[in-house]
């Protein structure tokens, strides 16, 4: 497993240095910074051992490049949800919970931490396949951004690598654009549409799909969609990834 660490807009440099300082700690290398504040002495200094990390980051001027080729985009918040927004913060997972869930897999997670007074927006976090808060008192919940950034990185060191190989982003993107078009032509009620979409995209994120389990769910939506624009038809095309064509799952059901 690889995780790339991607601050976003950060506004102070002695915070760059500190939470590059904190990737070495635990072992992290890969650093992305979106639209940075300049980083002189001072944040140089507050990294430490730690300033090649600063001076080998990549720099660029979108979350899309920050983000490409990434298998799952992980973002933090210290904001559990408003009432007009709480869609987009829940559910949450702690970072345990994160790393228990990445146990055994391989890939690439982009973490994004946001900006220090505003956090993520809202584009920033549609954007996010899960999202991750750490546990903290009611009364003060915000946390420095290099000691949220220190207990993230504590939890996700202690994932172990395996062999379940996560999705490729480009065809979760088209798995979720299916499901777009079928819940469109199924006449879906197009006020919920967006929010329905990014509770499935949370969804697909947390439960570590496979390439392979990508085109089965392909398969069973292409086949409903199918079946709601020929009622009463007999579909013997295959569902990918399964094998049986819809005459032979019925047959296999009934036997039970």
């Amino acid at each position: 497993m690889r995780f790339r660490v991607v601050l976003v807009e950060p506004i102070y440099e002695g915070n760059v240095g500190s939470v590059a300082r904190a990737m070495k700690n635990f072992g992290f290398t890969d650093l992305v910074l979106v639209r940075p504040c300049k980083i002189e002495n001072f944040g140089l200094a507050m990294a430490s051992h730690a300033r090649d990390l600063i001076e080998g980051a990549k720099v660029v001027e979108s979350l899309e490049k920050a983000v490409s080729g990434a298998n799952l985009v992980v973002g933090t918040t210290g904001i559990r949800g408003r009432s007009t927004d709480r869609h987009l913060r829940v559910p949450s997972l702690a970072p345990r919970e994160l790393a228990e869930r990445l146990d055994g897999t391989k890939g690439e997670v982009a973490f994004l931490l946001g900006r220090e007074d505003d956090g993520l927006s809202r584009d920033e976090l549609l954007a996010c396949n899960i999202v991750v808060t750490i546990p903290t008192s009611s009364e003060y919940p915000i946390m420095n951004l290099s000691h949220a950034a220190a207990i993230l990185f504590y939890e996700l060191s202690q994932v172990e690598p395996g062999e379940v190989e996560l999705a490729r982003p480009e065809n979760l993107a088209r798995l979720l654009d299916h499901f777009r078009a079928a819940l469109t032509e199924s006449e879906y009620h197009q006020h919920k549409l967006d929010k329905t979409m990014l509770m499935l995209k949370r969804i697909f994120g947390r439960a570590k799909l496979t390439d392979r389990e990508v085109q089965t769910l392909h398969g069973i939506v292409r086949n409903l969609r199918w079946g709601a624009e020929n009622r009463g038809g007999e579909l013997e095309e295959e569902i990918e990834g399964e094998g049986l064509s819809l005459s032979e799952e019925k047959n296999r059901l009934e036997g039970f």
